[in-house]
């Protein structure tokens, strides 16, 4: 480990720890022999940021639940789940923060989206000014867009690009909502010479695909990750868990490479609370 990511470690365990006797004194702990359920997305999945986790052994033992974030934060809100990583804002704000359910809350890593389309580009993505230029575009060329229509991270992100271009795909002929993965989704895409939006760290391990980045040159387009403790009888358990991963599971994270040779995921700002 480099000297600056032993120092942000120490620091973030100082920081955490303070964190954890503020808000979690009230707390009871469950029985240590029943495994912390950790609720996550299909994007870690399957941009293989959960290989790097299931290749480090936790302080604790874990179980892993993937779905969409819309999905993950209403099972975390149930009680259902110890710790949150999830990249829909909006989502969690509304069904996490504002009902009180978080015990902590830290800023894990940020990764990037892109619209992707065919090489033929019908649309003229490529020389968008803005990603909602890019959208609309896309609306002005009845060119197919495939969406995920899952409420998922990635879904919540199209949605707000749509607003910004100030379009209503929904019902439209060529908008096309698989409800399914990242993967599933950039696949048909793909079959279809269609666009989409793909989070570039899952995009690069999708094989098969034809699929060209278009579009990528817009800050709204960065990709937050946030990790929570869930208030709840485990919360004592998961935050020492989220000390570990924020500090040798983000550290992996950190130097995963795109293609470009660019980093895929890198820090955000901000501090846990």
């Amino acid at each position: 480990m480099s000297r600056d990511a032993r120092r942000r470690t120490k620091s973030l365990r100082l920081e955490v720890g303070a964190l954890i006797c503020a808000a979690l004194a009230a707390c009871t702990s469950a029985p240590a022999d029943r495994p912390l359920r950790l609720g996550t997305t299909f994007t870690v999945q399957q941009s293989g940021a959960l290989a790097l986790l299931d290749s480090l052994p936790p302080p604790d033992s874990l179980v892993t639940v993937i779905a969409a974030s819309g999905q993950i934060l209403q099972s975390a809100a149930r009680g259902d789940l110890a710790l949150v990583i999830t990249h829909a804002p909006s989502l969690e704000e509304r069904l996490l923060v504002a009902p009180g359910h978080v015990a902590l809350r830290c800023p894990f890593v940020t990764s990037r989206f892109a619209v992707v389309g065919p090489a033929a580009d019908p649309a003229a993505v490529a020389r968008a000014a803005s990603a909602a230029d890019a959208v609309a575009r896309i609306a002005r060329a009845g060119a197919q867009f495939i969406s995920r229509g899952d409420s998922s991270g990635t879904h919540v992100k199209e949605l707000a690009l749509w607003r910004a271009a100030g379009v209503t795909p929904q019902g439209k002929p060529w908008y096309i909502e698989t409800g399914a993965d990242q993967a599933t989704t950039l696949h048909v895409a793909d079959e279809r010479s269609a666009y989409a939006l793909a989070d570039l760290p899952t995009l690069a391990r999708t094989p098969g695909l034809e699929l060209r980045i278009l579009f990528d040159r817009d800050t709204v387009l960065t990709n937050r990750y946030t990790l929570y403790v869930v208030r709840g009888p485990d919360s004592v358990r998961a935050a020492a868990v989220a000390v570990w991963a924020m500090s040798g599971w983000r550290e992996r994270l950190l130097q995963v490479k795109l293609p470009d040779r660019s980093a895929a995921f890198v820090l955000p700002p901000g501090r846990c609370s």
